[in-house]
């Protein structure tokens, strides 16, 4: 097993933080791993999730989008959260596909899976409805719509102060949004709309969400299987919003549901 790292330029030039892991011995499949609101790529137990993919022989990588809120000097914590307040559905999508580019460059492998968990998810499911270079996509714990997400109301008081702040428990941080997300999200409501791009793919689909999910319901996968009945559609009883995972975490094993997604990801691959 083998890691590198690479920066590359993302969205409006800010770096894009890769990890790229490789396996002894390859299937030549590689997977692209998209992390979701308020995520990072080292994210609890990330480093152990890309390793289960890679004993099995897939290609793996995990990237900090470019305006996550971290930056390649600290990629574990939110130090410029003017990058976080600047970022939007829109720049997510481009600095996915500049990951592609840099795969398409760099790399030997024509069959890539996308697997995003939650917005990530959401992100992945949109790409794979508008780059013919993917060829599966895998959403864990994923919106079905990245639109309907805030009332009226709050959007008036959005606009007319210019920022909206959301609270991280973990971090203690009132992280800005800039009313800038809430426009590009109307001006891109087509490139956006997650229900279209599902309903369309060609591609091989596969849904994975937890009954007890408190973050997204799980009604949002329902619908994301309805729009495409092609898709394979795994519930898991009981299960929450990050399968059990948590940060930072310290085990040297996955948690059973994590582990449970892993293996029936693998298995779609495969």
């Amino acid at each position: 097993m083998k890691k590198s790292v690479e920066v590359i330029k993302g969205s409006n030039g800010k770096q894009i933080l890769m990890d790229i892991t490789f396996p002894e011995k390859s299937n030549n499949k590689l997977v692209i791993f998209s992390h979701g609101f308020k995520g990072f790529k080292d994210w609890g137990c990330f480093d152990l999730l890309a390793q289960n993919f890679v004993e099995k022989g897939f290609t793996f990588i995990k990237f900090n989008f470019s305006h996550n809120g971290t930056t390649v000097s600290d990629p574990l914590n939110f130090t410029d959260l003017e990058a976080f307040g600047n970022n939007n559905f829109s720049k997510e999508l481009n600095d996915l596909g500049f990951v592609l580019d840099w795969v398409e460059n760099n790399l030997s492998i024509f069959d890539i899976s996308l697997l995003g968990h939650s917005r990530g998810g959401g992100i992945s499911m949109l790409k794979s409805g508008e780059d013919k270079r993917v060829t599966r996509v895998i959403s864990w714990a994923s919106p079905s719509n990245f639109l309907n997400r805030m009332p009226q109301d709050r959007i008036e008081i959005w606009k007319e102060k210019g920022v909206a702040f959301v609270y991280n428990g973990r971090t203690k941080q009132n992280m800005p949004l800039y009313f800038q997300f809430y426009t590009d999200c109307m001006q891109n409501k087509d490139r956006l709309n997650i229900e279209k791009s599902v309903s369309n793919l060609k591609i091989p689909h596969l849904i994975i969400h937890g009954d007890s999910d408190p973050t997204v319901d799980i009604k949002e996968a329902e619908d994301l299987h309805s729009w495409n009945p092609n898709s394979t559609f795994i519930i898991f009883k009981d299960a929450d919003h990050v399968f059990g995972g948590c940060h930072p975490f310290s085990e040297n094993v996955l948690p059973h549901f994590l582990q449970r997604a892993v293996e029936d990801t693998i298995d779609f691959i495969q």
